[in-house]
């Protein structure tokens, strides 16, 4: 009965105390967005990218507030956690981790090397638009529609694209029986074009002059899959326009290697199949 007595008090008091922790966040939260409002110390990104952490560290904070005040009027913290070697050797691998991601977290954020809504590639083989920064981990949004997580600690390698510029790379890979000396006269004609039509795209200095046009980079690997050889196209853009100017440079290439009869590579099963079967006109 004396435990049935006071389980409403403690009721009422673990209630308060998780009310002043939301109150407290909202304030802190909101206090933060004020700041912001009214100064124009960082850039928008930069401000936008700061209260996503903060919203993060805020709420992880109060949940450890909360859940560790709660746990004092259960158990002695200082005993149990001292008194077992085996659950601080395992908290202490649990934190090790977390406390890493955390640590990377805040150097990419004071590096200034990640902001919301910037496009990266990371390891090499994730790419996508950033849509949240949290204490420990990443989210970004990739082209097939897929979010995509990743731990701070598990990023060995970053790539940004949102730095004011981005280089277009587009390529044909052309079949090893096609004449190389035909494919640089038609793509060098689809260079030249390129920096006719889309020179808007391209990035400029102060003088208006750009920086990088639209190049033929000739043959830039050979025996690809031993299928063929890669030739590609190359530009320096501004980094909004790179969507719309790969996707300008792709078409002048298709239509270029239509026009011109270029030989695409192809699988070895498939050509060994037209080669077996060819085609009767009737």
């Amino acid at each position: 009965m004396f435990f049935l007595g006071l389980f409403p008090q403690l009721a009422l008091k673990i209630l308060t105390v998780a009310l002043l922790i939301i109150l407290m966040t909202y304030l802190i939260r909101k206090s933060i967005k004020l700041f912001f409002d009214k100064t124009s110390i960082l850039d928008e990104k930069r401000e936008e990218t700061l209260m996503h952490f903060a919203n993060q560290v805020t709420k992880v904070l109060g949940l450890v507030f909360f859940f560790i005040y709660v746990l004092s009027h259960f158990f002695d913290l200082t005993k149990f956690v001292t008194g077992s070697a085996v659950m601080a050797g395992a908290l202490a691998l649990i934190f090790q981790h977390i406390i890493r991601d955390y640590i990377m977290g805040l150097t990419y954020l004071f590096e200034r090397q990640i902001h919301h809504g910037d496009y990266v590639i990371i390891n090499g083989n994730r790419e996508g638009k950033i849509e949240e920064i949290s204490m420990r981990h990443m989210k970004i949004r990739q082209y097939d529609g897929y979010l995509y997580t990743v731990s701070h600690s598990n990023i060995t390698e970053l790539q940004n694209g949102n730095r004011g510029m981005r280089r277009v790379n587009e390529s044909l890979v052309l079949n090893y029986r096609q004449n190389p000396d035909d494919a640089f006269k038609v793509i060098e004609e689809v260079a030249q074009t390129c920096n006719e039509k889309y020179e808007e795209y391209l990035l400029k200095d102060e003088n208006g002059v750009p920086v990088e046009n639209f190049i033929f980079n000739q043959i830039t690997e050979l025996n690809v899959d031993f299928r063929g050889h890669r030739y590609s196209i190359s530009g320096l853009v501004k980094e909004t326009d790179f969507a719309v100017a790969s996707k300008k440079v792709r078409y002048e290439l298709a239509i270029a290697a239509y026009k011109n009869d270029l030989m695409m590579a192809q699988s070895e099963g498939l050509e060994a199949n037209k080669d077996c079967n060819p085609q009767v006109s009737l």
